[in-house]
């Protein structure tokens, strides 16, 4: 596909108002960022829910109205509704977003250590996920951060739980998952099943360069205030904004000769509904 998806990942579980003014926290916010950068040029919307102090939550319907509301400004944008168990652990708590309608879903294919706190995905909560997404016909979201997470994702596709389309972000670069750099890319894209649609996408200092590598491959991209705050991460002279990154991406993208995809190709691309009803 020479047209390129932008994956626009706006608030994450991490960054509060103490980090950046930008990040946004409400529905109200969250829905005003998801049309700056579905204009810019987002096709695909990652999307994390808080509670009123900023932590954090789970709840099918704050899920509910963050999608409804988001459906109703961007009319047929992707979504993608976090499973992350980084404060849950119960796979009924996790899998509750799935009940709220999202197109995709995020599976992380292992566990891994962030800096401040480890993320489990035990194997009977990965399978869970993914057989909960298959009955609602949710496509998984993969997330892989080391190699071994590419051997366990071909060990379910063979064992037929997971189904195509098959579509994963690569995160690299966060402190105990493989490293960023296009060796370490490259080594990841060459393990993938055949027919998997993929995205780069960097941790805090490495994003701009991971998107530019996935561009320069034929890839696509992650990128938001999820993973990093700042436009410059070595000065943080800079603090980004959602549209200001996803502007950044298109720009570069559009210097190789490729265009953003639009939601409605994105969705013929991953066999999903043309559209889905706010």
């Amino acid at each position: 596909m020479d047209k390129v998806i932008i994956n626009a990942a706006l608030t994450g579980m991490v960054p509060t108002r103490d980090d950046t003014p930008f990040v946004p926290l409400t529905t109200d916010e969250i829905v005003a960022d998801a049309v700056r950068v579905v204009a810019a040029g987002a096709s695909v919307l990652h999307l994390h829910i808080r509670y009123e102090d900023g932590e954090p939550a789970y709840e099918l319907e704050r899920f509910r109205e963050l999608f409804t509301g988001v459906r109703r400004a961007c009319p047929g944008v992707i979504i993608s509704g976090s499973t992350s168990g980084r404060t849950v652990s119960e796979l009924d708590k996790r899998a509750q977003v799935l009940d709220a309608g999202p197109d995709l879903g995020s599976l992380t294919m292992g566990s891994l250590n962030f800096p401040k706190q480890p993320s489990v995905n035990a194997p009977q909560t990965i399978v869970g996920l993914a057989r909960k997404m298959c009955e609602r016909g949710i496509v998984p979201e993969i997330e892989l951060f080391d190699l071994g997470m590419v051997d366990y994702t071909r060990t379910l596709i063979a064992r037929g739980e997971l189904k195509p389309p098959f579509y994963a972000n690569i995160l690299l670069g966060s402190l105990g998952t493989l490293g960023s750099g296009g060796f370490n890319l490259s080594m990841v894209v060459n393990a993938l099943p055949d027919g998997m649609i993929w995205s780069g996408a960097g941790i805090g200092r490495y994003q701009f360069e991971m998107n530019c590598l996935a561009l320069a491959m034929g890839g696509h991209v992650r990128v938001g205030l999820e993973d990093n705050i700042w436009m410059d991460p070595l000065t943080k002279r800079d603090l980004a904004s959602n549209v200001r990154l996803v502007e950044r991406v298109v720009s570069v993208a559009r210097a190789m000769g490729r265009e953003p995809a639009s939601s409605a190709e994105v969705r013929t691309l991953l066999q999903l509904p043309l559209v889905k009803a706010a």
